[in-house]
């Protein structure tokens, strides 16, 4: 009996064209089985989790990339909305964004950013970033059941 392969389904929330390419092509030569499901702002990343608004087959995220300057509803209250979801908690979330500010760093921890990760100006450094996020997620960290909608906590 052969065992088939789930790919990871990754949600990248970026309204940048240049950023989604350059993501699309750093993931598509990936050694791990993924699909990358692409929303460009905030508003589009909730009904996405939530399977509204045209998204009612999306499936749920394995991580979710995270850009913090989107329009319509910014990245920290969707990490914020993220995080205070029982049912969306335990979803990984890497900020993504070309921010250094400290005071977006900590923010973004505060609002229990799993991790931040400056995008690399230089492209071989960005597909590097990239390939390091998806290799540390899914070989390294355990991550809970893609079933998993609350805490196994009392």
């Amino acid at each position: 009996m052969t065992e088939s392969i789930q790919p990871i389904d990754i949600l990248l929330v970026e309204d940048n064209p240049g950023d989604i390419a350059l993501t699309q092509e750093a993931l598509q030569e990936s050694k791990i089985y993924n699909r990358l499901h692409v929303v460009c702002d905030g508003e589009q990343a909730m009904a996405f989790l939530r399977g509204q608004n045209g998204f009612q087959n999306a499936p749920r995220p394995d991580l979710i990339l995270l850009d913090l300057n989107l329009p319509r509803r910014n990245g920290r209250e969707i990490l914020q909305e993220i995080k205070q979801d029982r049912s969306l908690k335990a979803i990984p979330v890497v900020v993504l964004t070309t921010s250094n500010a400290e005071k977006d760093i900590v923010s973004s921890y505060e609002l229990h950013a799993n991790c931040y990760v400056s995008k690399p100006v230089d492209l071989d450094k960005f597909f590097q970033a990239i390939r390091s996020i998806e290799q540390f997620w899914f070989t390294i960290v355990k991550l809970p059941p893609a079933h998993y909608s609350g805490s196994a906590v009392g």
